[in-house]
């Protein structure tokens, strides 16, 4: 076949493509009348994972797995804004790395609403004026993300779903580099890049600010500023990159949580955030780990933070394999209880993959 023939045979199989979305959308509206009649949720992070898997485990294409993910991300998105229009939050304003998660698992056929702040998120969540938020929980160099975790001390909100963001770190600005005088960025990605700042711009003053958008947005508006920030921000505010990549590790990945009013039900993989305080008694913590040893449960991940109700109160954050809902697991959450002076379930979600 010539060039002309086998644009003909893409059209056809476009053609096809059309017809099968179609198809696929009038399904998702019987689905739909059936979740308004149910009241059942229209977001359902499990029935997406589930179908991500599937969907993964069987393309013969020589399409890789993430462009099957992005492109299945989409068509799912467009297919839920036609039962109902879901409204996110996230960290503002536009094109902050929290932004781009979100649209990153959301797809671009909901309603994005920035917020200020990372407890304005969660505000939004809990008063009803966004159905679900997304958060930064922790970083691959940097560790968890304290805004985050202490907000969890007091929600109502839930763990719904969690997605990551490999993160590429860009200094951008009007001005050489040996001509910047300040350095805008979030408290993360200053200590993402400290020893490439230590090295390249020793003198100049680093400023933090509420979000890598906001610090783009100083760094177009004042002479000899910079900020730290990504591509989406310098496409945003119009800004050269001065230097790519100043992160100082490979492999910088973020991870978010969906956060939202519902409990996600198990997928088969998940995973399980909780919160505990131990009591004042030695060994306190042990025991409290106790029960997910003997219950063969991995934890992934365990970290303290202040609880700023007394001093030198802590509260621990805990991540693990499994769900709520697994035998073994709800086990393990009613010794915790038991041996805890407080315990507070977080959700259980998706384990997906890390980016």
């Amino acid at each position: 076949m010539n060039l002309d023939d086998l644009r003909a045979a893409v059209d056809s199989v476009d053609d096809r493509i059309l017809d099968l979305l179609r198809e696929r959308a009038e399904l998702v509206g019987q689905i739909g009348r059936l979740k308004e009649k149910s009241g059942g949720p229209y977001y359902a992070p499990e029935r997406e994972d589930a179908l991500l898997r599937r969907l993964v485990s069987a393309n013969k294409s020589p399409l890789p797995e993430t462009s099957i993910r992005a492109i299945y991300r989409e068509i799912l998105s467009a297919m839920r804004a036609l039962e109902q229009t879901i409204t996110v939050a996230y960290l503002g304003p536009r094109t902050t790395f929290s932004h781009q998660a979100a649209a990153r698992h959301f797809g671009s056929s909901v309603k994005f609403q920035p917020e200020r702040t990372i407890p304005e998120v969660f505000e939004a969540v809990e008063r009803g004026r966004a159905g679900y938020g997304v958060v930064p929980i922790e970083n691959s160099l940097e560790g968890g993300v304290n805004a985050t975790l202490d907000c969890f001390m007091d929600t109502a909100a839930r763990i719904c779903a969690q997605t990551f963001l490999p993160v590429d770190l860009n200094l951008l600005g009007r001005v050489p580099v040996e001509k910047v005088r300040r350095v805008y960025s979030h408290p993360q990605p200053f200590g993402q890049c400290r020893r490439w700042l230590a090295a390249h711009l020793p003198s100049a003053e680093c400023v933090e600010v509420s979000s890598t958008a906001r610090a783009a947005e100083l760094a177009a508006s004042e002479e000899g500023a910079a900020a730290i920030a990504g591509d989406m921000a310098a496409a945003e505010f119009g800004l050269p990159v001065l230097a790519r990549s100043i992160q100082d590790a490979t492999g910088n990945v973020t991870r978010f949580f969906v956060i939202g009013r519902q409990d996600t039900r198990p997928s088969g993989h998940d995973k399980t955030s909780v919160m505990f305080a131990v009591k004042d008694q030695p060994g306190a913590l042990a025991r409290a780990l106790e029960p997910f040893e003997k219950s063969g449960i991995s934890l992934t991940r365990i970290e303290s933070r202040p609880s700023k109700r007394r001093p030198w109160e802590y509260y621990f954050f805990a991540d693990f394999a499994g769900h709520s809902a697994d035998p073994a697991v709800a086990g393990a959450l009613a010794k915790l209880e038991g041996v805890c002076a407080f315990t507070r379930l977080l959700g259980s979600y998706p384990d997906v993959p890390a980016a």
